[in-house]
């Protein structure tokens, strides 16, 4: 039986930070799980978005995430 009270914390391969949640699965291989940051890298890397650019949508993405609904 599966418990959906339990978070599993685990590392991302990519950047090697730690993440809770739904992992993304990578572009690269198509079978790696990454972290939701690394997987949003990813997407908007292949659509030519600069890595200036893929930093500022991450952190509002995270800075949206923190707000009260």
């Amino acid at each position: 039986m599966k418990d959906s009270n339990c978070i599993q914390i685990k590392t991302c391969p990519y950047c090697g930070r730690i993440y809770h949640g739904v992992p993304a699965l990578s572009r690269v291989d198509n079978e790696t799980l990454i972290c939701p940051d690394c997987g949003t890298r990813e997407a908007l890397e292949s659509i030519g978005v600069s890595a200036e650019e893929q930093d500022a949508i991450i952190e509002t993405i995270h800075r949206a995430s923190r707000q009260p609904l």
